[in-house]
C-alpha cells in the first residue's frame, strides 16, 4: 500500500483550487485520450529532451544536505559533519554520501529563493514558475498557472501511445493542468514498485487475456470493460463505447515497449539492487524506464520532508538513505546508458528550512534559501551555482528566483518560456513572467 505523507498544512481547499481538474489524482488513460482528441497541440516540432522531477514535498533542509555550514554556531549547523565530494573543494553534508561520490554528474543551485513560506504557495511557485495568485477563495477572479508537466503535455501530447505526463505514486498538490484542461493531468502510477506483486493498475495485460489468442475484439473489449481505470469516469458522458479511444487504450496494453517499461520485474536484479530494494529507489528506476521509452515528463512525489521536529533523527533514518541511494543510482544509470544527455533531472521541494534549530530539534519553513539539484540535458556536472550567507539565511551570490528556474527548465525542454497562453476565460497569460535563464546551466 502506498504511504501518504502530509505536511503541517495537510491538504487544504486551496490545494484543490490550485491543481485544477484531475490535478490530485490524475485521470484514467482512456478518458485522458478522449479529452486529448479535442485538444490541439501547441507545437508540432520534435522535442528530444525528457524530464524526471523528484519532488521532496514539505521542503528539505538545504543546510543538512547540499549547503552545509560547518563554521556556523552549533544551534545552526546542526549535528551532521561535512564530507568531500568527488569534486575538489566542494563539500556536502554527510547525509548524502552517494550523491557526493557522483557530484561530477550534476549541478547544485544553492541560491534560488522566494518569499512564500506556505506549503501551498511554495508548491505552486516551484511547480509552475508563478507565485500563487491572490485573492484565493470562492468566487475569486484568479487563474492559476499550469504545472510544468501539464505544459509539457500540452506542448507534446501522446507519443507512441504513451501520455506525455506521468506521476508516481501520486500527483503533487500543484501538479495539475488548471486552465489547460483535465486532458493534461498526469497519468498516475500508484502502488509500491518494490512490492513482489506490483503492476501498473489496469495497464498491464489482464491475466484473463491472451493477446495472441483473443477470440475476438468483442471478447477483448469485454475484458477491458472490467478494467477499473477505464471505469473511472472524469467526463460527463457515462457511456464508454468501443471507439478509437478504446483502440488507443488497446494500443497501450498491446505495446511491447509500454509493457516492458511498466513491468519492472523485467529489470536485471543487479540494476534493481543498485537503486535499492525500497519504494523510492524502485520509483527512480521506473522513472528511468519511462523516459527510456519516450515519456516526456515523470514526477516522482516523495513526501515527509516537513521536519519541524526531530530533524536529525529523521535524516539519520531510512528516508534520507533511500533518497541518497535512489537519486545517485538514477544519475549514474542514466549516464552509463547514454541517456543523461537527453534527460533533464531536477530535484527540489517548495523551500529550504530555517538555519536556526527550533525547540523541537527541527527546522521550520524558510523560502529565502534553498538548494536545487539539476542534471542532464547539457547541465554541467560538478558545479555549484550561487551561494548563501555564512549562516545559510539568504541567497547571497548569483541570486535566482522560481521564474528563472522555470524559464531555464522550459528552455531545456524546447518550450518557449516567453509565449503567451490563453486562459479558458479568453485572457492572455505569460507562461513565465519576467524569468531569466540561469546562465550557468547553459555553458
Amino acid at each position: 500500500m502506498t504511504t501518504l505523507h502530509r505536511n503541517c498544512n495537510g491538504v487544504s481547499r486551496r490545494d484543490f483550487l490550485q491543481v485544477g481538474l484531475g490535478g490530485l489524482m490524475g485521470v484514467g488513460f482512456t478518458d485522458l485520450l478522449r479529452m486529448k482528441a479535442s485538444a490541439s497541440l501547441n507545437s508540432p516540432r520534435e522535442k528530444n529532451i525528457n524530464c524526471i522531477m523528484i519532488w521532496l514535498d514539505g521542503g528539505p533542509s538545504h543546510i543538512d544536505t547540499f549547503d552545509p555550514k560547518p563554521d556556523a554556531p552549533p544551534e545552526m549547523r546542526g549535528t551532521f559533519k561535512t564530507i568531500p565530494t568527488c569534486v575538489p573543494g566542494v563539500h556536502f553534508s554527510e547525509t548524502v554520501p552517494e550523491l557526493a561520490k557522483c557530484f561530477d554528474k550534476f549541478t547544485v543551485v544553492r541560491s534560488i529563493c522566494h518569499k512564500d513560506p506556505n506549503h501551498g504557495g511554495g508548491n505552486h511557485y516551484l511547480m509552475t514558475g508563478s507565485p500563487t495568485p491572490v485573492p484565493v477563495g470562492c468566487g475569486a477572479s484568479v487563474t492559476f498557472h499550469p504545472s510544468f508537466g501539464s505544459m509539457v503535455s500540452f506542448d507534446r501530447g501522446v507519443r507512441n501511445g504513451l501520455p506525455a505526463y506521468m506521476a508516481m505514486p501520486s500527483n503533487t498538490r500543484s501538479g495539475g493542468p488548471n486552465f489547460l484542461g483535465g486532458q493534461h493531468a498526469p497519468f498516475v502510477i500508484g502502488g509500491d514498485p518494490n512490492a513482489a506483486n506490483f503492476e501498473v493498475r489496469d495497464v498491464m495485460v489482464p491475466s484473463e487475456i491472451s493477446l495472441g489468442r483473443a477470440a475476438s475484439r468483442r471478447d477483448l473489449r469485454a475484458a477491458l470493460d472490467q478494467m477499473q481505470r477505464i471505469n473511472d469516469k472524469v467526463v460527463e458522458d457515462p457511456a464508454v463505447v468501443f471507439d478509437r479511444f478504446y483502440e488507443q487504450s488497446f494500443d497501450l496494453v498491446a505495446s511491447s515497449k509500454a509493457q516492458a517499461a511498466f513491468d519492472i520485474n523485467r529489470e536485471d536484479a543487479k540494476v534493481r539492487d543498485l537503486y535499492g530494494r525500497h519504494d523510492f529507489g524502485q520509483r527512480m528506476l521506473m522513472a528511468r524506464r519511462l523516459v527510456e521509452v519516450g515519456v516526456s515528463w515523470v514526477t516522482v512525489n516523495s513526501g515527509g520532508w516537513d521536519d519541524h521536529k526531530k530533524l536529525f533523527e529523521s535524516y539519520n533514518g531510512n528516508r534520507m538513505k533511500h533518497f541518497d541511494q535512489g537519486l545517485s543510482a538514477l544519475l549514474t544509470d542514466l549516464h552509463t546508458r547514454g541517456l543523461l544527455d537527453s534527460t533533464l533531472v531536477v530535484c527540489l521541494g517548495e523551500f529550504g528550512r530555517t538555519p536556526k534549530i527550533n525547540k523541537d530539534v527541527g527546522r521550520d519553513h524558510w523560502p529565502f534559501a534553498m538548494s536545487v539539484v539539476m542534471a542532464g540535458a547539457g547541465v554541467p556536472g560538478g558545479q555549484i551555482v550561487g551561494a548563501t550567507d555564512a549562516k545559510g539565511y539568504h541567497a547571497s551570490e548569483s541570486v535566482y528566483h522560481p521564474e528563472d528556474f522555470a524559464s531555464s527548465l522550459y528552455t531545456k525542454m524546447g518550450i518557449d518560456p516567453h509565449q503567451i497562453l490563453e486562459t479558458n476565460a479568453g485572457r492572455p497569460m505569460h507562461l513565465v513572467n519576467q524569468g531569466h535563464l540561469i546562465k550557468e546551466l547553459f555553458v
